[in-house]
């Protein structure tokens, strides 16, 4: 690590500490930190000696209600499938006895969820990570994430003023959304903000500026995607094409040196290399209809949990569909299937007579409407990462785990 980057490490690490409370920085360092490396060398220890699968960590999507409707998000508007609380409990419990306690609480809007906070304060153990957009973090509801002290928030925020209302059906979203981050550093919580990568929000929010907003706002860690236009309202011309991607892939690279927060995705290697998370069996996701998922916006499945999710485990390790599609996908290619090759997925899926998991019922159909967009695969023209710190954090946990040979 060079001067400069230790440097940046440190003072990212040092305003973490200074603006979070000491107790939640414990439960950070040890419920996530710990806990999950634990975790990450007892599932590559299950891959390579080739044990009954089980995901290194579970997404849980605990309910479609959500009081947004974006383009591009493939969760049902209007759906009302819901986990219960009994299936929550049960897949946590599940996900704790193969050693994982980091667990993925998205929705729709979690927080719409009644009880969901019950449930996650009952696994003090645990850690979290709340997938919100940030409408509904009132200070009264940030205090009581900060007593929990094992849920760390992460705020979506799909653009600024105008682009927010636009993507996200309503007024004032982006004004909503900071108010909920401002709650979350003035309870000095350990959070973060997400954002959906696509054409009309570029400009906005990949640069310079943005991300020192952010960090301004207290914010420690942004998470970058990039967007997969499916559901019911996709608009595909808002997909990024080749060239943003590598632009895309270039400037997290070069901020990874000096940002004042830590820069996070999950789209490439320490050398560049595409990887897909699902592919590698790293993670897999539960639906709010108990559907056991590639990722969350691969609506189709063939395994479903019980009413206490007690099977959950037995589902993984038997489960021939996803084994099956972990196969295609990391044959087909090393990046989104969804976006590279949808036509190919579909006949997968209506091969293997997979069940569509959502309210609307579409979603067969919409995959095979959609058509190859650019991936996050930049084969022969990769860009590895130049800070130390993300090279060696990479190099540990985003090699494949043998899903690409």
């Amino acid at each position: 690590m060079t001067y400069k980057e230790y440097i940046t490490t440190a003072k990212t690490s040092l305003r973490v500490a200074r603006e979070s409370s000491p107790r939640l920085i414990w439960k950070f360092i040890y419920n996530f930190g710990w806990q999950s490396v634990r975790n990450m060398n007892r599932f590559e220890k299950r891959q390579k000696e080739g044990k009954p699968f089980f995901p290194a960590f579970v997404m849980i999507s605990v309910t479609e209600t959500c009081n947004l409707a974006c383009s591009g998000c493939w969760v049902s508007k209007g759906g009302k499938q819901s986990l219960s609380m009994q299936q929550i409990e049960g897949i946590i419990e599940s996900g704790k006895k193969k050693g994982s306690y980091f667990f993925g609480i998205l929705g729709g809007e979690p927080l719409m969820y009644r009880g969901l906070l019950e449930v996650l304060e009952r696994h003090p153990e645990c850690y979290f990570q709340l997938f919100t957009n940030g409408t509904l973090l009132t200070e009264e509801l940030a205090i009581r994430l900060k007593k929990a002290g094992n849920i760390t928030p992460l705020i979506s925020i799909e653009g600024l003023e105008e682009e927010s209302d636009a993507r996200r059906g309503k007024n004032d979203v982006f004004d909503r959304t900071l108010a909920g981050v401002r709650a979350c550093h003035k309870a000095k919580l350990i959070f973060g903000a997400s954002a959906s990568i696509c054409k009309s929000n570029y400009n906005d929010l990949v640069n310079r500026s943005y991300i020192e907003l952010l960090a301004k706002e207290g914010v420690h860690y942004l998470w970058y995607y990039i967007y997969r236009p499916v559901g019911s309202d996709p608009h595909p011309e808002n997909a990024l094409d080749k060239e943003q991607i590598r632009d895309f892939r270039r400037f997290i690279v070069e901020q990874r040196k000096d940002a004042p927060l830590f820069l996070i995705e999950t789209y490439w290697d320490d050398k560049g290399n595409a990887i897909c998370p699902a592919a590698t069996g790293m993670s897999h996701h539960i639906s709010p209809s108990g559907a056991v998922e590639f990722c969350p916006p691969l609506q189709m499945a063939k395994d479903f949990i019980n009413e206490d999710a007690s099977n959950l485990a037995e589902l993984f390790e038997n489960s021939t569909f996803l084994a099956d599609l972990r196969k295609m996908t990391a044959e087909t290619s090393r990046g989104c299937i969804l976006l590279e090759n949808p036509q190919k997925l579909a006949e997968f899926l209506e091969k293997h007579q997979a069940t569509d998991t959502t309210s609307r019922g579409t979603v067969l159909k919409e995959y095979k409407e959609m058509t190859s967009l650019a991936g996050h695969n930049m084969e022969g023209e990769e860009i590895p990462e130049q800070s130390i710190f993300y090279k060696l954090a990479k190099k540990k946990y985003f090699f494949g785990f043998g899903a690409y040979g």
